[in-house]
This record gives C-alpha cells, structure tokens and sequence, in this order.
C-alpha cells in the first residue's frame, strides 16, 4: 500500500511529493467539488466554490501540494480564467455605457463604493487585518477574481501569499449567496412588486435593441421618389438603410444596384435598424406583406458563415460582392444580435451574413466567406497565448497613486482581463483573430477556474479549522453579512426610486454588480422576461474590472507590516 500512501501524501524525495501525487489531489479535488457543486438546497447551490471547500478538507487532513507549486498552479488557473471571461464580454463591454447602460453601470459603480466602504468601516471598527477584511469583501460579492487580485498585491508586498485572504472568502462566500438571495427576495415585498405588472412593463422595455437590424416590405407611395434611384434614396434618407431586391409591378422580383430606377408602388425589401424603421416607413411609403421567396424562382436568400482567418477586420465594402457575384448581403448576425450590413461594417469570424441572389452567385460567395464549421471549432491559440503574454505584461507594469505607498499593479487578474476585453473588441480591426466558441470559452474558464479554487482550499486548509474556532472566524460570517445585505438594500432603494428601474432589470444589475452566477439563476427562474439577463450583462464587465481594481487598492492602501 505504499504507493497508495504516496498518492495521498506525496514522496517526500521528490519537489511537490510527485507528480502522480500532484494531479491526483487536484483531480481528486476537483471532481468531488464539481459532483457537490450539482446538489442544491432549495433551488440554491455554491456550483464550483464546492472545489474550494474540498481542498480545505483535504487539506485540514494534510493532503496538499508543494507551496510553489501551489502558487504557480493558482495563478495560471485565475489568468485562464479572467481572459476568457474578457473575450466573452469585451465586444458589448464599450457599448454598455450608452443610453440606459450608463444609468445601470452607474448603479453598480454605486454598490461597488457602498461594499468598499463597508470594508473600509468594519476594518477600523474590529480590528482585524485588512487582508481578512478584504477576503470577507470578495466571498461576501462572491468575486473569486477579486480574491486572487488580493492575494497577488499581498503576495507582491510580502513576496509571501497570505492565507487569510482565502479563509475570509471562504467563511464569507455561503453568506454572499444566500444572502444576496434573501435580499432579491425580500426587495420584492419592500417594494410591494406586482410580478405579473412588472413583467409586462419589463417585456415592453426590454434591452436597447434600437442598433439592431429589421427587415421589412414597403410599397412606395411617395411622389417625390418616382424616378429616384436607390443611391438617391439613400442619401435624401441619411439613415442606415440596405434594399437588397426590388418588384416592378407586373414584373419578376430582381435584385438592385446604386443605379437601380424606383416608381410608385414599386415593392423594396428593405434592412434597417429598430431606431430607423420608423422614418424610413414614413419616407418611403407603407409596409406591405410580401413573399419575396415566392415571387421568383431566381433569387434565394441564405446564411453563409465567415470562416476565414484573412476576412476578419475586412469592410463589407471591400469585398464588392454586389459587383463580383451579382449578390446583396442585407443584415450581419454577430453574437445572436442582426446587424444593418452597411458597406463600413467590419467582418469578423463567426459573423453569419444573409445573402440574396441567385444560385450560382451564392455558390461563390461561399466559397468566397469560407462557411466551414469545422474552421470554426478549431480554436484560435494564437490570439490567445498571445493575449495572455501582453496581459502579465500590463499586469507586470507598476503605476503610482498619490496617497499609496506601494505602486499599484493590475495584476495577472486584471492585466489579463483587460488585454482580453481591449483584443476581443479591437482584434479584428488589426487582422486578430479572436473568435472562440462559447463551448470552447466555457472549457476554457471553467477549467482555470477550478484548478484557481482547488489552488486556493489546498494552501489555506491547514489554518481553517483553526480560524473558526480559535480566532472567533464565526464572526466573521456576521461581517460578511454586512458587507453583503447593507450595500445590497442602499443600492436597490437608489435604483428603484431614484432610477426608476424595473424590479426584474434591478436584480439583474444587482446580480452583475456582485459578479454572482447563483442570484442571477435565481433572478431567471423567478421571471420569463429576459430583464435580468440584459441586466446582469450590462454591468458585469465594469463591475467585475472595479471588484480586481479595489480588491488590491484596499491591501496597497491600508496594509500594515507587510512591506
């Protein structure tokens, strides 16, 4: 049973007791956490902080890993991590600060302050240190990132990690959800919400959608447009407008040109955005419910997929495919939302075009885009890896901040996520490739995730009974409590009466506010609406940025003794 031993404990010859030792205890880790992550106590389950816990137990019973490679292990996981998180919300993270994104991300920068400020309080008013403090500050928001951003900042002062960080998170972090729950739960009754009421009015509002394509069929019936060209149109319209085909009474359907003559009661097909639609109803003339399929057996219309590498970042306009294959493209699906195809839109991968024209010229637009599945589940490790080299390096770059002794860093939780965010928004323009699946960005997250928290409960076991008992660690639950349910109740009063916001948007929010998975699955269950999602969404990625930001500003700023 010797080798059996040394599975558990390790070789004591061997740096990190083995390398069987090493993957054992992490896979043995992380597959039990994953297995009690699934179970869930009225409709409520921690998920993957359950692989946390695990390594505390194991731990406690002195099952654990050599401590640096703990430490490299940890960090790897938390970068794998964050980036993937920055290329799934870089491209919508810009676009989240116009119109009424700027009101919802202007309450999470609200609730982010009332937490910090909470933190800041308890640690003045208890006593303890601030990096506890700040651990019970990132389990009570459950924002893991948060939790390694500290760790790292302490780390660099002390070229040590401090376990205190992770056993505040831990304590802390069962509170932040089911706090975080009670709190939606309860806003419900302060604000007296009617569910039915506030659904409907949520369903009437829901998402700033206005940028979105529509297509629609109109007649025209202004006089002023008889023998006007398309190009003319366009530019008496000054709108975001494409016609891709065209019906001349008593005629077949055909496609357009700039040049293409209109005349009364001609039928368009016209691509336009929600915003425009309007005006370009009222401009042209009337809808009308036309079957452009069914009017010619020359022209179809099709979804051909981008797939390859040499198209991305390329304009619409230069691909001239009205000119070459005698075809229109009408709207641009990116990410589940239909884009107008104006000739300055630029192309990403995994951009599905909608084509009309006939077969043949079809057929050379294929093969022109690419439309292979098969290039698109081959991930993109270039752009990656690469991403992931300029992050450490931004992470690496100290900034000074007057009133901070220590020099500030973004770390290898916030460099990442940043160079992530900025390459998955801007990549295409510069010919990067940055297009992931979402299967594969879930792999991706979900593995740097897991092996970060088995990472964390493995180093921090040891103390962790010890805390509880020995150094009142119960307490510290209340102050995570406060942290979680005092800035939770101050923020949502603020957005509901002040903001005016919907009860189903505002949990939402809050949920993003918090970086919390759970609350939002809760926020989903409890409505039909999709409110709580484009919530959760529009906030996430400022909050999750701010969350790494002042996680290592509270221990640069108020440590003591760690330099």
């Amino acid at each position: 049973m010797e080798f059996f031993s040394q599975l558990l404990v390790g070789a004591g010859d061997l740096w990190g007791g083995g390398v069987a030792h090493s993957v054992f205890i992490l896979a043995i880790v992380i597959s039990v956490g994953l297995m009690l992550g699934k179970i869930k106590v009225a409709g409520v389950s921690l998920g993957v902080t359950w692989i946390l816990f695990t390594g505390l137990v194991l731990s406690h019973f002195g099952m654990t890993l050599n401590g640096n490679l703990l430490h490299f292990l940890k960090e790897f996981g938390l970068i794998l991590f964050v980036y993937s998180i920055g290329l799934q919300v870089g491209p919508g993270f810009f676009s989240a600060f116009k119109k009424g994104g700027l009101q919802l991300n202007a309450l999470a920068m609200i609730h982010v302050g009332l937490g910090v400020l909470a933190t800041v309080i308890l640690f003045y008013v208890s006593g303890l240190p601030i990096t506890t403090m700040v651990g019970i500050l990132s389990g009570a928001v459950t924002n893991t990132p948060g939790l390694g951003a500290a760790q790292q900042a302490a780390s660099d002062m002390r070229l040590t990690d401090v376990s205190d960080i992770a056993m505040g998170y831990a304590i802390a972090y069962p509170i932040g959800v089911i706090g975080m729950i009670g709190v939606l739960i309860a806003m419900r009754y302060i604000f007296r919400v009617n569910p039915k009421a506030e659904e409907e009015k949520a369903q009437a509002n829901s998402g700033d959608n206005s940028n979105s394509a529509i297509s629609i069929s109109l007649q025209v019936r202004n006089e002023a447009l008889e023998g006007k060209t398309i190009d003319e149109l366009a530019e008496l319209l000054g709108r975001n407008i494409v016609i891709s085909r065209i019906h001349h009474v008593g005629m077949d359907q055909e496609m357009v040109n700039a040049q293409t003559v209109l005349h009364l009661d001609d039928e368009l097909q016209v691509t336009t955005t929600v915003k425009d639609a309007s005006r370009v109803i009222a401009f042209i003339g009337k809808t009308v419910d036309a079957q452009w399929d069914g009017k010619s057996t020359k022209l179809i219309s099709r979804r051909i997929l981008i797939t390859k590498p040499e198209l991305n970042g390329k304009k619409l306009e230069q691909l001239d495919l009205r000119g070459s294959f005698g075809i229109s493209v009408t709207r641009v699906n990116r990410a589940g939302v239909d884009l107008v195809a104006t000739p300055g839109l630029t192309l990403q991968m995994g951009d599905r075009v909608t084509i009309v024209g006939d077969e043949k010229g079809i057929k050379h637009t294929e093969k022109l885009l690419g439309n292979s599945l098969r290039r698109l589940d081959t991930p993109n490790l270039i752009t990656i890896f690469v991403g992931i080299a300029l992050g450490v390096i931004l992470g690496s770059i100290p900034f000074a901040i007057p009133g901070i002794p220590q020099p500030v860093k973004l770390g290898l939780a916030g460099g990442p996520l940043v160079v992530s965010i900025l390459i998955s928004r801007f990549g295409p323009k510069y010919k990067l490739v940055t297009y992931t699946t979402m299967s594969a960005n879930l792999m991706l997250r979900e593995i740097g995730i897991s092996i970060f928290l088995a990472c964390v409960g493995l180093e921090a076991g040891e103390g962790f009974v010890r805390t509880i008992v020995e150094q009142q660690g119960y307490i510290w639950i209340g102050y995570g409590a406060i942290i979680t349910i005092v800035p939770l109740l101050i923020a949502g009063l603020i957005g509901r009466y002040c903001f005016k916001l919907n009860y189903y948007t505002l949990i939402g929010v809050l949920s993003g506010a918090t970086t919390n998975p759970p609350a939002l699955a809760f926020s989903n269950d409890s409505t039909s609406c999709d409110a709580p999602s484009v919530g959760y969404a529009t906030v996430y990625p400022l909050s999750m940025f701010l969350r790494v930001l002042t996680a290592q500003l509270l221990i640069l700023s108020l440590a003591e003794g760690l330099v």
